[in-house]
């Protein structure tokens, strides 16, 4: 398969949905512009195609469609994004660039980019427990463990523990347990509920839930080391966000801990554990296996 063309298809998808929900203006206009800004400034969607691709390879059902969960799916962008704007704050990372523009709190000021960031979140569990727009074809029970699930993973017990271990170690000798910790729940938190997410809605088995757990933990872990290493040899026209940062703010990564050679092979590691945690998978997981590889490659 052609993973280019399938992540095109779906981040079309998504991005049809996200500039139609935001397409009635929110009144203040300066919080509706503020969230729409971060939203739409790119990004190739990974957490909720994630969902999608892994709602497919669970679906017993031929006839299922990526559309069928395009709103759950996309309330995991609302996520990501709002953690983007935030994490780009002075009292943060402090940085001036995201996704090669200038951040939020640089066009609309660090009060109303701390509002969209609140926004963002607690919208995105109103589109995952709002049923009132459409069918739903999802079990009660189904629906509520997912809204569970991402809420522990972008909460404290994820994604804002690991940022706040983040900050916590700046400047701090590296070692592996913390940095372990703020990978797991920074980055791969997010990444592997996403992929959960898909399956459960799917009705997945136990066994494919553990099997895409797996899978979710390990694309996730190396989402990050990636990222790492990208930040010590990409460039900044490419990456979308000023080459080096990370060293300037003396972040605990795999290249300082590491080096860059063992944190490529620790990527490539975590890849292959990926693409083996889906062996009992069909053809239908091809999109979840194609991805782990292009991951790999990526350069942004």
């Amino acid at each position: 398969m052609d993973i280019k063309d399938y992540l095109k298809e779906k981040k079309t998808l998504i991005d049809s949905f996200l500039e139609s929900y935001f397409s009635a203006p929110l009144n203040p206009k300066t919080l509706h512009d503020s969230m729409v800004y971060s939203l739409s400034a790119g990004g190739k969607r990974i957490r909720p195609v994630l969902c999608i691709a892994s709602y497919e390879a669970c679906a017993k059902d031929n006839k299922v469609k990526a559309e069928d969960i395009i709103p759950y799916a996309s309330a995991l962008e609302f996520i990501h994004t709002y953690s983007l704007i935030h994490d780009d704050l002075p009292a943060m990372d402090n940085d001036d660039l995201r996704r090669g523009k200038p951040t939020n709190h640089k066009v609309f000021g660090e009060g109303m980019a701390i509002l969209a960031g609140d926004g963002l979140l607690t919208e995105a569990f109103y589109l995952l427990s709002n049923n009132t727009r459409r069918a739903c074809q999802f079990s009660p029970y189904a629906v509520l463990k997912v809204i569970r699930e991402i809420a522990m993973a972008a909460g404290i017990h994820g994604m804002v523990g690991g940022q706040a271990q983040d900050l916590l170690s700046e400047n701090a000798e590296p070692d592996a347990e913390t940095l372990s910790f703020i990978h797991s729940h920074k980055t791969a938190a997010l990444i592997t509920v996403s992929v959960r997410s898909g399956g459960i809605l799917a009705n997945c088995s136990d066994q494919e839930l553990f099997r895409l757990t797996k899978y979710g933990e390990n694309i996730g872990l190396a989402f990050q080391v990636i990222d790492d290493i990208l930040d010590v040899e990409g460039e900044t026209e490419v990456i979308g966000k000023p080459k080096g940062s990370d060293e300037k703010k003396k972040k605990m990564t795999y290249p300082k801990l590491y080096g860059i050679d063992k944190s490529r092979e620790k990527a490539r590691e975590l890849i292959n554990g990926a693409i083996n945690s889906l062996e009992t998978f069909n053809e239908n997981a091809e999109p979840l296996r194609a991805i782990a590889r292009y991951l790999l490659e990526r350069k942004s």
